[in-house]
């Protein structure tokens, strides 16, 4: 009989970033980024939501947000990947879609991008942040954006990937599905408020953790950003048990922090033989009081 030892642990690291205006500089960001990842030993890299230009005046962004063919940053993020020989997940970006009806629309994109530069995976946000906060902070993510239709894993160097984004962590039936799919790790790159970040952030991606029993990853924004938004930062990497691996912090106003973390694939491994919860859920009968 033969026995199938576990993968080595695999160091990431996660790009804290404080995105604004201007595309170009946080292209740069990215590039310095991942370079300095690779440098590091990190197999693979992981960005924010929005990392490509975090701009709330839509006309002004219009100008920089580019159909996915002719983007200057992506370009500059694949070579960037294909230099280092590295794995690159950007959290997400604003790209120009057309929609059914042949209109000009947004996704909020993201990409995993493999060491030779080519996108290996898509994924668009699927939950639009409509929001009104206590703060007086309103947003209308769907008045720009197009939500996506399909949940999306990929292979690369810390196994199964489940895509998310943001505001997708407050809906549990998607993470219940990226479990299903027996996800060994899931991103949800972000650009959470200051006062949601404040009282659900580390609440939510521990809780997102244990029940799909898998590593979290998320590179987040912050700080005070070019467009006026504070954005919450405390980018983490969680382990299957809740554990919290990596926790950058609110950010220290350089525009950028790296750390690293490192995904033992034993882990999962480990917390699924105490809590097989994967292995014992029941389909809950809708006439079953709950």
């Amino acid at each position: 009989m033969s026995i199938t030892a576990p993968a080595p642990p695999v160091t990431v690291a996660l790009l804290q970033m404080t995105s604004g205006i201007d595309s170009a500089a946080n292209a740069a960001v990215m590039v310095a980024g991942v370079a300095a990842a690779a440098a590091g030993g990190a197999a693979m890299v992981f960005t924010p939501e929005m990392s490509g230009l975090l701009d709330r005046d839509r006309k002004r962004a219009a100008a920089h947000i580019l159909p996915e063919a002719d983007s200057p940053v992506l370009s500059a993020v694949r070579e960037a990947a294909a230099h280092a020989g590295i794995w690159v997940h950007i959290g997400s970006m604003a790209v120009q879609i057309e929609s059914d009806a042949g209109a000009d629309l947004w996704a909020n994109r993201a990409f995993v991008i493999d060491p030779a530069g080519q996108v290996a995976a898509r994924y668009d946000k699927i939950h639009m942040f409509d929001v009104n906060l206590a703060s007086g902070e309103v947003w209308r993510e769907s008045a720009a954006y197009q939500p996506g239709a399909e949940v999306v894993t990929v292979q690369c160097p810390v196994g199964k990937l489940g895509l998310t984004i943001c505001y997708d962590i407050r809906f549990p039936a998607l993470f219940e599905e990226l479990g299903r799919q027996g996800c060994d790790a899931i991103a949800i790159p972000a650009a959470f408020t200051v006062p949601t970040g404040r009282a659900h952030w580390h609440l939510l991606q521990r809780a997102r953790a244990v029940e799909a029993s898998a590593f979290v990853i998320s590179a987040a924004q912050a700080g005070r950003h070019g467009d006026g938004r504070e954005t919450f930062g405390h980018s983490l990497a969680i382990d299957p048990w809740g554990d919290v691996l990596l926790d950058l912090g609110e950010g220290d106003g350089t525009g950028a922090q790296l750390g690293f973390a490192v995904i033992d694939p034993a882990r999962l491994s480990d917390v699924r033989g105490q809590l097989p919860s994967l292995a014992n859920r029941r389909i809950i009968p809708k006439s079953l009081p709950i």
